[in-house]
């Protein structure tokens, strides 16, 4: 994460070019949507700061601080409304991810297409 603990960091980093190799732009798309369902707040369907800390263990993130949680947040709330919804935790997990944001091209075409269901 922006400023966060570096391992944790380059570990998530490695995973995403994975994963999209193995799974495809729909399969890692549904594996996003799957973490962002870990790590929402159920009534809000939203990340806010208080489910992400809550879930963060469940992907691994247990060592992260409130400073580098916060700073994951800042980051990727692109509507500045102080949490992130789906679109936005997608495209944060891209962004972490220099190596897979080479080839995203494609795969965040998908994820718009599915999110606005263009025809």
């Amino acid at each position: 994460m922006a400023g966060g603990r570096k391992g944790n960091n380059d570990q998530f980093q490695d995973m995403l070019p994975l994963m999209a190799e193995r799974l495809g732009g729909e399969g890692l798309i549904g594996e996003l949507c799957k973490g962002f369902g870990l790590l929402m707040d159920r009534e809000k369907g939203v990340i806010t700061f208080d489910s992400l800390k809550k879930n963060s263990a469940l992907l691994g993130l247990q060592d992260l601080g409130d400073e580098e949680l916060e700073g994951m947040l800042r980051e990727g709330d692109l509507d500045r409304d102080g949490a992130l919804d789906q679109m936005e935790f997608c495209v944060l997990m891209f962004r972490l991810s220099p190596q897979l944001m080479d080839q995203s091209e494609a795969l965040l075409e998908y994820a718009l297409h599915q999110e606005f269901r263009w025809k």
